[in-house]
């Protein structure tokens, strides 16, 4: 299980959740049948244990202003980002208590808007019904909006992370890492913040590396990301401010997933750790990195 402050869930923005959805099932995902937020999101979901993928989108753009937290709407933050392009708006970091976590945010240099609780009903596959009930703390952030964070406590836990809606025709198993393109005069100031959260960081080709309880977080200028993770998508190739530009995966067969991906007419990269999508603008603009094991 996820501990605070571990890799939860990036917010995949996309102006077609539909076909984005669609394009995941195909490649394997167990997806869920498309929500709708009281603040104008859609949203589906890949459930791992402790962590999650999940896609977003509008689909009433009069209610973005809606639910506010503080001066923070979070329908309205998606859909800002949607109007410059698809990729992730937000993500989530796994909290066990939002409220002593959000203070350590705010220790480590983090800005906290409030916090959101709400819940959604749920039947869970014996039939039983149930209703979830999640604390968010936003963690918005003026300088870089694209590295704009929420802590996420699921305060029933027994009605999300499911062993039925886990099980993933792909053999994914779970999140194990995100990858941020940093310009190198960046990297100062998000090392700062972040070793408030994680500690010392590790150097890397290009960047560094923090250990979170849910996999690595990379911070890595755009030449080190292209050498050594994947080619940028066009439409983030020359952006200036940080952003999330890739996530890693878990799997426990490589053989099985390489065949939905045959079937599905994926384009990708194999080496002896890593299988890698090579057409990153068709799942919102990020690059989907999968290893047998965890990577080094």
């Amino acid at each position: 299980m996820n501990a605070s402050f571990g890799i939860d869930h990036p917010l995949l923005a996309s102006h077609d959740i539909d076909a984005l959805r669609d394009r995941l099932i195909a490649l394997g995902f167990n997806m869920t049948a498309i929500g709708r937020h009281p603040w104008g999101t859609s949203t589906s979901l890949a459930m791992f244990d402790g962590c999650l993928l999940e896609i977003m989108g509008i689909y009433d753009a009069s209610l973005i202003d809606e639910i506010p937290t503080g001066d923070f709407h979070f329908g309205r933050h998606v859909y800002e980002h949607l109007q410059q392009r698809e990729g992730v708006a937000l993500t989530a970091l796994h909290s066990r208590n939002s409220q002593a976590d959000a203070q350590k945010a705010a220790r480590a240099g983090f800005q906290v808007a409030g916090h959101l609780e709400f819940g959604r009903d749920v039947v869970l596959p014996d039939g039983n019904a149930g209703r979830t009930k999640t604390t968010l703390a936003l963690l918005p952030d003026p300088t870089f909006p694209r590295l704009s964070f929420f802590l996420c406590q699921q305060h029933r836990p027994d009605l999300v992370y499911v062993p039925e809606w886990m099980e993933h025709p792909n053999k994914v198993t779970g999140i194990c890492g995100v990858n941020v393109v940093a310009q190198q005069g960046d990297h100062a100031a998000l090392k700062s913040r972040f070793e408030g959260l994680y500690g010392a960081s590790a150097p890397i080709r290009g960047g560094m590396a923090f250990d979170t309880a849910n996999g690595k977080l990379r911070f890595l200028e755009p030449q080190a990301f292209g050498d050594t993770i994947g080619e940028l998508p066009p439409a983030v190739a020359d952006e200036q401010a940080p952003f999330i530009a890739g996530m890693d995966f878990t799997l426990s067969d490589p053989k099985i997933f390489r065949e939905f991906l045959v079937s599905s007419a994926t384009k990708f990269d194999e080496n002896a750790a890593t299988i890698v999508l090579k057409e990153p603008a068709t799942t919102a603009n990020t690059v989907l990195r999968f290893f047998a094991s965890g990577p080094e």
